[in-house]
Formats: C-alpha cells, sequence, structure tokens
C-alpha cells in the first residue's frame, strides 16, 4: 500500500483514515503469564488438571487420560505447567489437560 501518511508517532491511511502506532507498544515485562486449557478456562498457580488424552513418557512409561494432578504451578517455556501426576514430576503442555 503506498497511500499512507507517516508521522513522528502514527500512521495513517490516505484512503479510509485509520490510524495506527508506528510501533507497537513494547509488552510489560511484570505482566502476568495467562495459561488457557484445552477448553480454554485460564489455569492459575495452585490449580488442579486432569490429563485429557494418554500421554507417553519414554520407554514404556505412559500417563492415563483421565489421571488427576496435585496443585500445578505455572512456568515459562515451552511446556507451561510443572506437576506432578501419579507421584511422578513431569512438564506438561496446557493442550493436553482440562481444568479439575
Amino acid at each position: 500500500m503506498a497511500e499512507v501518511l507517516e508521522f513522528p508517532d502514527k500512521w495513517e491511511c490516505v484512503t479510509c483514515g485509520h490510524e495506527w502506532p508506528r510501533e507497537a507498544a513494547p509488552e510489560a515485562p511484570d505482566a502476568p503469564r495467562v495459561v488457557k486449557d484445552a477448553h480454554g478456562n485460564v489455569l492459575a498457580d495452585g490449580d488442579c488438571v486432569i490429563l485429557i488424552k494418554d500421554l507417553k513418557l519414554g520407554g514404556s512409561s505412559v500417563l492415563k487420560g483421565g489421571s488427576k494432578s496435585k496443585p500445578i504451578r505455572i512456568v515459562d517455556g515451552d511446556h507451561e505447567i510443572d506437576c506432578k501426576v501419579d507421584g511422578i514430576a513431569v512438564c506438561l503442555k496446557a493442550c493436553f489437560v482440562k481444568k479439575a
């Protein structure tokens, strides 16, 4: 699109007049991370979750779907949930659990 006006703090479309910031505001570093389960429910530290499918841990170890966890902890990284399921400490992706 060549019909854009540039201003020091914003851009403006000549055709429709829509304005948007030149730079997106940086995300606040202290903002809490929002983690949602497979059904879209927001999870928080201390919640308990239930596995929605069997998860292989490697070798012949399997966590069965329907297993309930101890209270969870939300952590940074690819696997957002740190908890214990059936006495085994694991890190889980939120897409494989539902809030209990």
